[in-house]
């Protein structure tokens, strides 16, 4: 049995508060003014973390975990690991092995925060302290405090130096066997609380599985309270107006989603179940565990038992060299654990090249993704610049329709001009035949025949043909002024419609990409909506109210872009009787023109039938007019001359019309370009 010699309860008592106050010095993060303080075993931790910083390193502080609470079992597990610690530092760091009257009862401290066991604990720490590297600061430190104090610590150094046991080598298989027994215990103590928490998981899982099996019993009689209801109601069901088939169908869709409820629920138990069957099957493993632990505890007990014989009888050498021979064999069997500790190290290579491999393929989905995202905006991008480029394809549309109906205007007017240049040399003629007629009239005079007396009394006389020929003259200056005021309105009217054509074609530019617009934010709701039908079935939580929110976004933007296009369309319409009025006033005095036009080229038909007549007459006077014929030169070079200066004006009038079109192309591209800006 163990050696153990339980000291006195009342000389601890003041070892447990003296090394509390020592305690006390090291200025750690938790508290330690009392016992409960300390039974949790994080001050200690942190007092061993500053005694030795490169043996009790970070890591091994990050084990102890700090938030407690009334746990027992974490407190019990804390206090653990700082024992073991301490026990490993004076086993491999100091060479000594603790007596097992200074090893403290854990249990006692986390249940009854017993100060005896903690003393022994810090008792425990003290040692750690005074055998460190760092052992003069401690000393000194301990030699600031209280004299009552210093003679309690120095009573405790004391005695812990006289129970220490160095290591030697006959007594090296005692010690590894008290470490194996003490591991076996820890193992047993760890295995029957991992045995309490699957029971307690078994017993919540339990419960879960009965609660289900009450909600699956509801469900049922639902149901069957639906179909009686249904077999009960079956012939009002021909009429689908009627309320009770209403309420058929509603009850129909409730019956249905019941029953995707119950197909979920049964579809939990059977998890449930299999998770239950899995947890039993741990427990079951756990058992066995357990029973090869408690047999390896009894065998450890056994050798004990050998070891305080051992012990009290050093001429049982025999039994010390069988003991020696198990322990050979231990070896072997450890170096069986060794192989397979190298296969599964090998194991968890390949496991970690697996991960890194993963992690490499996350990555390059990741980079996909940023890619996929830059090709979205780029989509974007490509769509802005698509309705811009399709505003200027209407505006340039809109603006060459205007120019081809310029240029019909320009022929028109060339056309006019022609005509007004052909009527010009029509009475240049005329005027010089009147001329040499008149003439030729004078120098014949009296010789004339009977006959051309009777001729010359049926031609018009000159000086009537003058006025005549001056009356139409004004009569065709008075109608090229007046057709120049229609046309001055004409194209300021057609300016004002120009200007009209072109707000409408911009405003329908705008209504069509908003209506694509529309369409586009209409598709996107119903994405949204369609997703969120889909998440609904599953989980009303925050992914629907974000979705929500982006379906109120999009539909308030639809209804800003509605009011947009209404205000558009108002304005469209707003414009509408203008446009109808200017285009019926332009009408208008295209009809008055085209009726004066009409009435000048009758005039101008008599008036050829005239002239005609008076050339007929002039040929039969004379024929032969020599002496005229240098006249006739000369006003056909005057003649050709004003023809060649009309082309000269018509060229820069033409090249005056360009200009002012540049002007006005260049005016409207900056217009449109500022409103695409």
């Amino acid at each position: 049995m163990e050696e153990t010699q339980q000291p006195p309860p009342q000389p601890r008592l003041p070892l447990c508060d003296s090394l509390m106050i020592w305690l006390q010095t090291f200025n750690t993060a938790s508290p330690c003014q009392d016992v409960k303080q300390l039974t949790n075993g994080v001050a200690m931790a942190q007092v061993l973390h500053q005694i030795d910083v490169a043996w009790f390193n970070e890591s091994w502080l990050s084990r102890i975990k700090e938030d407690v609470g009334d746990n027992w079992r974490i407190k019990a597990s804390n206090l653990k690991k700082v024992l073991q610690g301490i026990m490993s530092y004076y086993h491999e760091f100091l060479g000594q092995q603790i007596s097992e009257a200074l090893i403290p009862d854990l249990n006692q401290i986390t249940e009854c925060s017993d100060p005896v066991e903690l003393g022994r604990l810090l008792q425990l720490i003290l040692g750690c302290a005074i055998n460190c590297e760092k052992k003069q600061e401690h000393i000194q430190n301990i030699m600031t405090l209280e004299e009552s104090v210093q003679h309690v610590v120095m009573t405790a150094i004391q005695e812990l130096m006289s129970k220490e046991i160095l290591s030697s080598p006959p007594n090296d298989a005692v010690g590894e066997l008290e470490q194996q027994l003490k591991r076996v215990l820890e193992e047993l103590r760890e295995a029957l609380a991992e045995k309490e928490e699957l029971r307690q998981r078994c017993e919540e899982l339990d419960m879960q599985v009965t609660t289900l099996q009450d909600e699956k019993n509801s469900l049922v009689s639902e149901n069957e309270m639906m179909n009686e209801k249904l077999d009960q109601l079956d012939g009002s069901f021909d009429d689908p107006n009627t309320v009770v088939a209403k309420k058929y169908f509603h009850a129909q869709l409730q019956l249905e989603q019941l029953q995707e409820e119950n197909f979920r629920l049964e579809a939990a138990k059977d998890d449930y179940r299999v998770h239950c069957e899995e947890l039993e099957k741990q427990l079951i493993e756990f058992q066995h565990r357990n029973d090869e632990l408690t047999s390896l505890a009894e065998e450890t007990r056994a050798l004990k038992d050998e070891i305080d014989v051992l012990r009290a009888t050093s001429d049982k050498a025999n039994k010390l060299e069988s003991t020696v021979e198990i322990y050979r064999q231990k070896l072997q069997d450890l170096n069986d654990l060794r192989k397979q500790v190298k296969t599964l190290q090998e194991t968890n290579m390949m496991y970690m090249h697996n991960t890194v491999s993963l992690e490499e393929e996350l990555k390059k989905a990741n980079a996909a993704r940023t890619q996929l995202e830059t090709y979205k905006r780029q989509v974007q991008d490509l769509h802005v610049k698509l309705s811009s480029e399709s505003k200027r394809a209407d505006t340039l549309a809109f603006e060459m329709k205007r120019l081809e109906e310029k240029h019909e205007a320009l022929l028109k007017e060339k056309e006019r001009l022609i005509e007004q240049r052909d009527t010009l040399k029509e009475t240049n003629e005329e005027l010089r035949c009147s001329q040499v007629q008149q003439d030729h009239l004078n120098q014949t005079g009296a010789s004339a025949t009977k006959s051309y007396e009777n001729l010359a009394a049926e031609i018009m006389p000159v000086e009537y043909r003058e006025v005549f020929i001056r009356l139409q003259h004004e009569n065709k200056m008075l109608r090229l002024q007046q057709e120049g005021s229609e046309n001055e309105r004409i194209e300021e009217l057609q300016e004002q419609l120009e200007q009209k054509h072109r707000k409408m074609n911009e405003l329908e530019t705008e209504q069509r990409l908003s209506k694509e617009r529309i369409r586009e934010l209409q598709q996107q709701i119903e994405d949204l909506q369609k997703s969120l039908q889909e998440q609904g079935s599953k989980s009303e939580g925050e992914s629907s109210s974000k979705l929500k929110q982006k379906l109120e976004a999009h539909m308030e933007k639809l209804t800003e872009v509605h009011e947009d296009l209404q205000k558009k369309q108002a304005l469209i319409e707003d414009l509408q009787p203008d446009l109808n009025q200017n285009v019926q006033k332009i009408n208008e005095l295209e009809a008055a023109l085209q009726k004066k036009d009409e009435d000048m080229k009758a005039m101008e038909e008599r008036y050829k039938m005239y002239l005609e007549k008076a050339r007929n007459v002039i040929k039969t006077l004379d024929p032969k007019l020599n002496p005229a014929s240098a006249e006739i030169m000369l006003l056909r070079k005057q003649l050709a001359e004003k023809e060649r200066r009309i082309e000269i004006l018509e060229s820069e009038c033409k090249v005056a019309k360009f200009r002012d079109y540049e002007e006005k192309l260049i005016v409207s591209a900056w217009y449109n370009k500022s409103l695409f800006l």
